[in-house]
């Protein structure tokens, strides 16, 4: 685990309600303030393959570049419990919303849908920016 993905998640633990359940959910904003102006990599849980980085510019605006792929701009929203993201390539205009939670003392979002079920795991918060060109000013 990274220095900045210790104090990620120290932050979250400190926002979170102590539990005895395996899994602890955190609201949005708790999620977005510990990872504003910072880059997250997510990677498939079980199986542990990359899925991509984020860099969260501010609460409502991100930048995702998957492994092979270039940045694709993201405006985030937070209803219903949820982190919505609307990227600019998407072709439908439907968000893909996430639950972020803790799970043994590690940072993780669930896709919010019932007919998929994927999960992924945030192994490193940290200052690096993705270096992608053309920050969108709004």
């Amino acid at each position: 685990m990274t220095i900045g993905k210790r104090a990620g998640v120290a932050a979250l633990l400190a926002l979170a309600p102590f539990a005895a359940q395996a899994q602890t959910r955190i609201t949005p904003e708790a999620f977005l303030a510990a990872v504003q102006g910072k880059t997250v990599t997510f990677y498939d849980y079980p199986s542990g393959f990359l899925v991509g980085t984020e860099e969260f510019l501010s609460p409502t605006l991100s930048v995702w570049r998957m492994e092979g792929r270039g940045c694709v701009y993201g405006q985030i929203t937070t209803p219903n419990g949820q982190i919505c993201f609307l990227y600019d390539d998407d072709p439908d205009d439907v968000p893909v919303c996430w639950w972020p939670f803790l799970h043994e003392d590690r940072l993780m979002v669930r896709l919010a849908s019932f007919s998929r079920r994927e999960i992924q795991e945030v192994r490193s918060i940290t200052e690096d920016g993705l270096n992608c060109p053309s920050v969108p000013i709004s």
